[in-house]
């Protein structure tokens, strides 16, 4: 795949849908013709879903939709997976292969009822300038209705509403659908990880504009975290946890088992003691609580068929069973939810040409705000199950973090087959019953426990969440709180059996800083590190993640004496470099977790020596000779910060020395040098720094300790360590 090619296809293709849609869309509502005139009550429709969405969120959700089925379009017709082409030519053809069978007779079945209308176009009995574009648009949405049957997630009944704002130009050189012939090939579509990419590249406007509107202190609303968190994940990195954990399952049950040989991200190890007994491979439970496009769930897939193949299942029966009983999938978004599912089908068909025909459908589910008063309705709930039916309301905000017991899955199990077999019927609504039962199977898909939990959670800051997301995991993950990807290591481990394993990719800030030392001291005494890989930064630099610094790490939810493995692949200088790494054991480190505790805040220092981690039980702390302190926050240092040479040299002066200059020195850390230097900065500390304590987001901190002498050294660094002397007069942050 060129992803470089495939990027800028999805982000021309959004803006183009984005582009023609709002031209329909305002067609609609400022114009009176028949056609719209028989179509008033879809027109209202949309009426009402702009006044409840606004219109940006409305044009997006629209967009969105027909890009994600134009891309599932597109991906099965190159497969050879629809019996008709719908929106590629034949071989060797220009006309789209649907439309040129209907125009030489061949009706596919599911357009029987719209057979004669199709004709009346063809004909001329019903005039039109041009009759081709009306019957593929019949055409389009009765597949799209069609397969609606079999893929329901993906390709929901298309109401005549939705269908009023499809692009006018289906079947140009310049159309939509042209742009995905033309640039999504059918080599491209050797693998249904394609689908992950064209969501990761859709998106990735909309996230710039999100992280943009961040750096302005504008917090992340609901609607924006899919696109502000989304990472598509390196295919290396999801085998190597999807490999030491489920795989590593596996392999504990069956160490002979020749699954092994393609498992080239397995970490070595010594057979665990403690592991759970699985007799069968239907017994195995997966789940990705942060699912995106199914990357993760479809390695999963692959690793899973091999299993059961070994265990003698026939290959036509496999994908059945893996569908129906090993794979979990859960996400905030709908859209990637549906994916997800996409995703898992087209692995399935992939061995199974009539899979879609069996009426299986994936275990994916979607996070919906569900706000409905069951007591008012005469449902009652245990009040542990209540309480997490409430957080419901928010559900599009807190996800998969939703606190749920195992304890109450039987109640929610039995609640829903009486929705569903009719006990409550008449009470209320059919549309607030199934407002229930969606609430009730998200919790259901929280209740379940898990062999193996895998994911890439979202990465997001206190400085980003809004308030209601804010203060549910104060409430909920109190010392999990600083960042979402902490939340979710958390509630990975409460969704995993004991002596299950709980595999990610996160950011590797917990791993050192002092905002999360009670998560590392409870991970290191409640749990046992099996292997990390330590990425380091540029790990998703095919995606440009060159800023965020990473780890990938399989803790198992049991406590052993136990001699876990780390790979040290920090100094890779892209994500190539870090896999070509991964086979190298200069590389590779052998730690206890339980060492760890010896060094003050117990960071997971993997690659120091006994002797080292001995110093720390005989020596003092620096601390307990000096101060360690922390400087001020501006809040927005493009503001308040220049270099020393942009500022007139008769407004600078060190601290103290005189108090009518506005520019003042500052210690800033910078790259890396020892004893000495880094002195680039200025601040503007005019009035004592008036203008920055007034400042949203500022913080001061330790300002009696301002302009002395000191060491300093820079806060973060994936480098050596190294100190610097300050002398009087700087101020630093």
């Amino acid at each position: 795949m060129n992803l470089s090619k495939l990027k800028k296809f999805a982000q021309n293709t959004r803006k183009k849908l984005l582009d023609q849609i709002a031209k329909r869309l305002d067609y609609i509502l400022s114009h009176d013709d028949e056609y719209l005139r028989a179509h008033s009550i879809e027109r209202d429709k949309i009426g009402k879903f702009l006044k409840e969405k606004g219109r940006d969120q409305f044009l997006e959700e629209v967009a969105y939709t027909w890009f994600n089925r134009f891309t599932a379009l597109r991906f099965m017709d190159a497969r050879g997976y629809d019996r008709i082409r719908i929106v590629s030519p034949a071989e060797d053809e220009t006309q789209i292969q649907l439309l040129a069978e209907i125009k030489s007779g061949n009706i596919p079945k599911e357009l029987e009822p719209y057979k004669e209308k199709i004709f009346a176009y063809l004909n001329g009995k019903i005039s039109s300038a041009q009759p081709d574009r009306e019957v593929y648009q019949i055409a389009l949405l009765a597949e799209c209705n069609y397969l609606g049957s079999v893929m329901p997630f993906l390709f929901e009944k298309i109401h005549d509403w939705a269908a009023l704002l499809l692009p006018l130009d289906l079947l140009s050189s310049e159309s939509v659908i042209a742009d995905f012939q033309r640039e999504i090939l059918p080599e491209d579509c050797k693998d249904v990880e394609i689908i992950g990419w064209l969501y990761q590249f859709y998106i990735s406007e909309k996230k710039d504009q999100v992280i943009s509107a961040l750096k302005k202190n504008k917090k992340i609303t609901k609607e924006n975290i899919p696109p502000a968190t989304q990472l598509f994940t390196p295919h290396w990195i999801v085998r190597y946890m999807v490999e030491n954990s489920l795989g590593r399952l596996w392999l504990n049950n069956y160490p002979e088992s020749s699954v092994k040989k393609r498992m080239e991200y397995y970490v070595k190890a010594d057979r665990e003691e403690d592991f759970i007994k699985i007799n069968d491979p239907s017994e195995i439970r997966v789940l990705d609580p942060c699912s995106g496009s199914g990357h993760i769930l479809v390695y999963a897939f692959d690793l899973l068929f091999d299993m059961y193949e070994e265990q003698g299942y026939s290959v036509k029966e496999i994908p059945a069973l893996i569908v129906k009983n090993n794979l979990y999938g859960i996400d905030i978004d709908k859209r990637a939810a549906s994916l997800t599912s996409f995703a898992l089908l087209m692995k399935a068909k992939e061995k199974d040409r009539h899979f879609l025909e069996r009426g299986i459908f994936p275990n994916v589910v979607y996070s919906e705000d569900v706000d409905v008063d069951l007591r008012e309705i005469g449902i009652s709930l245990s009040p542990e199950l209540m309480i997490s039916f409430s957080y419901l309301k928010n559900a599009r905000n807190f996800g998969s973090l939703i606190p749920v017991s195992d304890s109450v899955y039987f109640e929610i199990r039995e609640i829903i087959d009486e929705l569903e077999s009719g006990k409550y019927s008449g009470l209320f609504e059919e549309e607030t019953k199934n407002q229930v039962i969606l609430g009730l199977k998200q919790l259901e898909c929280l209740a379940m426990r898990y062999h193996c939990v895998i994911t890439n959670p979202p990465y997001m800051g206190g400085k980003g969440m809004n308030e209601e997301l804010k203060s549910f995991l104060k409430k909920e993950y109190e010392d999990y709180k600083s960042d979402l990807f902490a939340a979710f290591i958390r509630k990975g481990l409460n969704m995993v059996l004991k002596s299950g394993y709980n595999a990610m990719v996160t950011m590797q800030s917990w791993m050192f800083l002092s905002s999360y030392e009670k998560m590392r001291k409870e991970i290191i005494s409640n749990t046992t590190i099996i292997t990390m890989a330590h990425l380091g930064p540029r790990a998703f630099d095919t995606i440009g993640g060159e800023v965020v610094q990473t780890t990938s790490f399989v803790i198992k939810k049991s406590i052993q004496n136990y001699l876990g493995t780390y790979l040290r692949l920090i100094d890779g200088r892209t994500e190539a470099d870090k896999r070509n790494m991964f086979n190298n054991k200069s590389f590779y480190f052998k730690a206890k977790a339980s060492d760890f505790t010896k060094i003050p805040g117990s960071p997971i220092a993997y690659w120091v020596s006994e002797t080292f981690l001995n110093l720390f039980e005989v020596n003092d702390a620096v601390g307990r000779k000096v101060e360690l302190k922390t400087g001020f926050t501006t809040g927005n240092n493009d503001i308040f910060l220049r270099l020393w040479y942009e500022v007139p040299i008769t407004n600078l002066s060190f601290l103290g020395s005189n108090k009518h200059v506005k520019w003042v020195p500052l210690n800033k850390g910078g790259e890396f040098k020892k004893w000495y230097g880094n002195k680039l900065f200025v601040v503007n500390w005019e009035g004592n720094g008036k203008e920055i304590r007034e400042y949203e987001g500022s913080t001061i901190r330790n300002s009696e300790y301002y302009g002395k002498a000191g060491l300093s050294w820079s806060k973060i660094s994936s480098g050596m360590f190294s100190v610097r002397y300050s002398e009087k007069g700087f101020l630093f942050d």
